[in-house]
């Protein structure tokens, strides 16, 4: 059994709080969870909603997936934090499905925070697994 491997990548958006992108270990991929900022400029403000927070999130997560050779398909959970649960869930929801095909929905799941850095509305964590 190998020791952890702690992943930094500069295409990745900026951490807001000092963290690796992943970490992972005999194939598991503990991905952290990325806000909505832009990894281009991370003093940008964010995205205006919530359907845009949820792009951008998924959209940040992809891109450390990409950096370590995966994609969406190798996810295997989802956390979800709203800070607007329910007002926010339904939409959430509707922007977060259409990355995964119908028949491959990693196990989730989403709670209600009463804040989030930044005063962001969404933050998505994923566990991701190599292929054996």
């Amino acid at each position: 059994m190998a020791g952890p491997l702690f992943h930094f990548f500069d295409r990745a958006a900026a951490p807001v709080a000092p963290f690796s992108h992943a970490v992972e270990c005999d194939g598991w991929i503990q991905l952290t969870g990325q806000m909505p900022t832009d990894p281009d400029d991370d003093t940008a403000p964010l995205p205006d909603g919530i359907e845009a927070q949820t792009r951008r999130v998924m959209d940040n997560l992809i891109i450390v997936l990409g950096e370590l050779g995966l994609d969406l398909s190798h996810v295997l959970s989802c956390r979800i934090y709203l800070t607007r649960f329910e007002q926010d869930y339904e939409l959430m929801n509707a922007t977060y499905k259409s990355y995964f095909p119908a028949d491959r929905l990693p196990a989730r799941t989403t709670v209600g925070v009463t804040g989030l850095a930044r005063g962001a509305l969404v933050e998505i964590d994923m566990v991701a697994r190599r292929p054996i």
